[in-house]
């Protein structure tokens, strides 16, 4: 027996000891950091859950204003349960996972049936046979996700979800845009949301989705950036970011996470349609007809555009996962410009301005080259407080709402911490009465939606195939890209490097909307795969080649 003293227990177990403390501060940071819940939360007589991909300030703005008119009207203390699962992107991904798990329980256990491949496959799906079980099924359904409200994101990205049945009009009588269209109609009509303006959608015709705000894209730059670069003229145009004194100094979103990115990048598009069909007209050469001057047009402007993309990407630092780093990293001179929704835009300009009123940061509409567009709202299929998401949708379409989007902080109605900088929906809320007190009483898109008119027959229904077609000439390929056109700016753009550099034989208008569109829509993510890498191995080859030809000087 050995007479050697042990150690003390902590001594001897000091390593274990640690491990184990480690091991609980991972297991319980998450409960520990979690902020405490508010009392009216934990009080709460009835739970609203909405879905959204606005940011925490305009949540809490909302959150607030609706929980206090909540309690004036019923006094009832209702709790704001906000899921931001991301981009638009990631929260259609999530709501067909929920629907499919939701609808598979409800088609096995109260229906009886067997789920197959062709039911997971229709019962969401739009084009399904009119006949289709599954879609008959759940159309007819109260099948819910225990959500109630979608809250932002665009028309576009609302509009799949309303066709694929996950937003309804009305989950029982009385509730619903459909009951809100009764008791307020004159929101529904020219004179308060018209239907279509200049060519863009504002609300549904089927009442599954409103717009709640208005929006616009558009360019966010920092003043101080741009004159340390030697650019005295400020951009106007979207082509004004091809410029290559701009290389290295753009701050790009990823359109595969961004819905709102993605229509910037289509606006572009359709402006350079419209450009080349004016063009066409006052010089039609062999074109007879007003029908083949505009497919000309269109054909011709789609390659500009996918062309003028690949310049602006080519100068970018990075593609952001989220659009709102863009005019965070412009603010701090990170960059000197990027391509942004307006009320970022507008915020960080607000947020920068100087005692004299000055601000190193602006936004800008570029002229003709971008559309006023919608940020709609919506109510779910089998939403568990139908009631409360109509009263939610109710007051963000009433006064009360277009105040908190639209007015100074601190004004009688207007949001509490910070204004955000939204545009009202609602025509006949500008008058002069509530312009007084708005952050941009000087903007009118009702006004401003006439000087651009969206063409969706052109372009919308390629709206996933460009995103689609971003990341695979732009995302993916960025370095390649980088390279060969720091190669071609060098060189003084040579001819035969340039050519190679926008090739684009394999994503022309008519293989884009064909071929490539029905990939894309497919759902197939093998056959997507593929022709990604496909297109992605024909883009990097080209820029590889155009770098080399540069390098030459050809």
């Amino acid at each position: 027996m050995s007479d050697v003293t042990a150690p003390p227990f902590h001594k001897r177990w000091r390593k274990e000891l640690a491990i184990v403390g480690a091991l609980l501060v991972t297991l319980l940071a998450p409960f520990l950091l979690k902020p405490a819940q508010p009392a009216s939360s934990a009080s709460a007589s009835r739970r609203l859950v909405i879905v959204t991909p606005h940011p925490e300030r305009l949540r809490a703005e909302f959150g607030q204003a609706f929980v206090r008119h909540w309690k004036e009207k019923t006094g009832e203390t209702v709790a704001m349960d906000w899921r931001v699962p991301g981009g638009t992107s990631e929260i259609a991904v999530m709501l067909k996972s929920e629907y499919s798990a939701a609808f598979q329980q409800y088609w096995t256990r109260k229906l009886g049936k067997e789920w197959t491949s062709a039911t997971a496959q229709n019962f969401m799906n739009a084009k399904a046979p009119a006949d289709d079980p599954a879609r008959q099924a759940f159309l007819k359904s109260r099948v819910g996700i225990g959500m109630d409200v979608f809250f932002g994101g665009g028309a576009y990205d609302l509009q799949i979800q309303a066709e694929s049945g996950t937003l309804v009009a009305e989950n029982e009588p009385g509730t619903g845009i459909a009951e809100l269209k009764k008791t307020h109609p004159e929101w529904f009509s020219d004179k308060g949301i018209p239907e279509m303006v200049s060519g863009e959608p504002f609300r549904d015709p089927k009442d599954r989705w409103v717009a709640s705000c208005l929006s616009s894209f558009g360019i966010v730059f920092n003043r101080d950036v741009l004159k340390r670069l030697g650019i005295e003229k400020e951009p106007s145009q979207w082509r004004d970011l091809a410029d290559p004194r701009l290389f290295g100094q753009l701050a790009l979103a990823d359109p595969g996470r961004s819905g709102t990115v993605t229509k910037a990048f289509e606006m572009l598009i359709q402006q350079e349609m419209q450009e080349a069909i004016t063009r066409l007209t006052q010089n039609p050469g062999n074109l007879k007809t007003p029908q083949e001057i505009e497919s000309a047009g269109i054909h011709e402007g789609w390659s500009k555009g996918l062309n003028l993309i690949q310049r602006i990407s080519a100068n970018s630092r990075y593609f952001a996962d989220s659009s709102s780093k863009i005019p965070l990293d412009v603010a701090r001179g990170d960059a000197a410009a990027g391509m942004c929704i307006d009320y970022y835009g507008r915020s960080t300009e607000e947020e920068t301005r100087r005692p004299d009123g000055t601000s190193r940061v602006r936004f800008i509409m570029p002229v003709g080259g971008s559309s006023v567009s919608v940020d709609p709202i919506g109510m779910f299929r089998g939403a568990p407080e139908s009631e409360l998401a109509t009263a939610f949708i109710e007051f963000v379409l009433s006064d009360a709402g277009q105040k908190v989007w639209s007015y100074r902080a601190g004004t009688p109605g207007g949001p509490v911490r910070s204004a955000l900088r939204r545009l009202a929906a609602r025509k006949d809320f500008y008058t002069p009465e509530h312009q007084a007190h708005m952050s941009d009483p000087a903007e009118l898109p009702y006004e401003q939606a006439k000087a651009f008119t969206y063409h969706p027959e052109w372009t919308a229904a390629a709206f996933s195939t460009l995103r689609f077609l971003i990341r695979v000439m732009c995302v993916d390929t960025h370095l390649e890209q980088k390279e060969a056109w720091q190669a071609l700016v060098r060189s003084g753009m040579p001819p035969r490097a340039t050519q190679t550099f926008e090739e684009l034989n394999n994503v022309r208008y008519d293989t884009a909307i064909g071929s490539i569109t029905q990939v894309v829509r497919s759902r197939d993510k093998v056959a997507e795969t593929r022709l990604a890498r496909t297109l992605g191995d024909a883009f990097r080859n080209n820029y590889e080649l155009a770098r080399h030809l540069a390098g030459k000087g050809e």
